[in-house]
């Protein structure tokens, strides 16, 4: 396929988010079920977010979170599954860790469930140190929030 008119953007206002709700229902089991109110949330809170596009069709999709200095984070990495394969994934992986807020920092992370050989290709490695998730939606934590709230609330 040829990709010449294939366009990498790092506007995030110009992203279609109906159409990136539905880039994640074709190419990420793990964003399915992403409102398009959560992502707009999520992208304002993000930098760099870079997205490819075939003319008007958004067909890949990518963002970071970092501090400038120590710590960045990538996530929702997605491309179009009629894309795949061209090289684009990686451009775009590329495009985000060429970023001014991500270019320097001592760490970039990235979880992965499946990907782990895509991503070492492009330079990343394996890490067994970095394990740990906080659920914020998890029982225990539900029930610790309520319960702070009814001591604040016998306080007043």
């Amino acid at each position: 396929m040829d990709c010449s008119h294939i366009q990498f953007c790092t506007q995030k206002e110009k992203i279609d988010f109906y159409q990136l709700q539905e880039l994640f229902k074709l190419g990420a089991f793990w964003a399915q079920e992403r409102t398009q109110s959560d992502l707009k949330t999520a992208i304002a809170n993000s930098n760099p977010v870079v997205s490819i596009w075939d003319g008007e069709y958004l067909i890949g999709f990518a963002r970071a979170t970092s501090d400038g200095v120590y710590r960045a984070a990538i996530w929702d990495v997605v491309v179009h599954p009629k894309y795949r394969g061209l090289g684009l994934g990686g451009k775009l992986v590329e495009t985000v860790l060429s970023h001014p807020q991500v270019n320097k920092v001592e760490r970039v992370y990235l979880t992965t469930t499946h990907q782990q050989n895509f991503y070492k290709h492009i330079g990343f490695e394996y890490n067994d140190t970095t394990t740990m998730v906080l659920y914020n939606n998890s029982p225990y934590r539900l029930l610790q929030t309520e319960s702070r709230e009814l001591e604040v609330g016998n306080r007043e």
